[in-house]
């Protein structure tokens, strides 16, 4: 299970480090594509199996439907993790999720995000801020 939260940078060469406790978890290959609120989305190969059978069992006559598929698999890119724990970051995905130098990566249960610094500290405030009444909408 990926849960946590971990401050790291992007290199010259657009890789960034897979945190050491999520590496242990993924295999040497993952998905990334892109995610809701302009974030990456890493996923091991059986979560994103998961995620496709559930893509492709979305009715195609739905305009919502073919634009969300088309949006995740257009994205999705694999990517090997090398012997440092690093990943290679497409230029179209990092430009959707904003990323340049400083990201967050954290841990969603069964997948991974990684966000700018920055959005992801002004989200999360913002976030916090409203968690009572979430958890109240949400029944938890």
């Amino acid at each position: 299970m990926f849960i946590g939260e971990c401050s790291h940078t992007i290199d010259q060469k657009r890789r960034i480090a897979i945190p050491s406790k999520f590496r242990k978890i993924l295999s040497k290959k993952a998905v990334v594509t892109r995610g809701l609120d302009n974030c990456l989305i890493i996923y091991p190969p059986e979560q994103w199996n998961e995620m496709t059978k559930k893509l492709e069992s979305l009715p195609t006559g739905q305009a919502d439907a073919r634009g969300f598929t088309r949006i995740m698999f257009s994205g999705a890119t694999d990517v090997e993790i090398d012997k440092l724990g690093r990943i290679l970051l497409p230029d179209h995905l990092r430009k959707y999720a904003f990323l340049k130098k400083n990201v967050v990566v954290i841990g969603l249960s069964n997948k991974i995000e990684i966000w700018d610094e920055k959005r992801w500290a002004e989200y999360k405030e913002k976030m916090e801020k409203t968690v009572n009444d979430m958890a109240q909408k949400l029944g938890i």
